[in-house]
């Protein structure tokens, strides 16, 4: 099989008009293999979380129970 390489200049906005017409299935494929990419995770953010995790662990009582936090949120 031939190798077909291409570079098409979009603007964002076109590149979602073009998503916007592919198929559900399509865009299933698409979303997964963008989710797939091995992107690197910026440092703030892994600080971010392990910040969070470390205030977790040192006053557990701060946490809140799931199920009481969404129905919280709901009334």
């Amino acid at each position: 099989m031939e190798n077909l390489h291409l570079h098409i200049n979009l603007s964002f906005q076109q590149l979602l008009d073009v998503v916007q017409q592919l198929s559900p299935d399509e865009k299933i494929k698409l979303n997964e293999f963008l989710w797939s990419e091995n992107s690197p995770i910026p440092e703030e953010h892994q600080k971010l979380v392990l910040d969070r995790i470390a205030k977790a662990k040192n006053n557990p009582k701060r946490l809140e129970d799931w199920d009481l936090a969404v129905k919280k949120l709901r009334s």
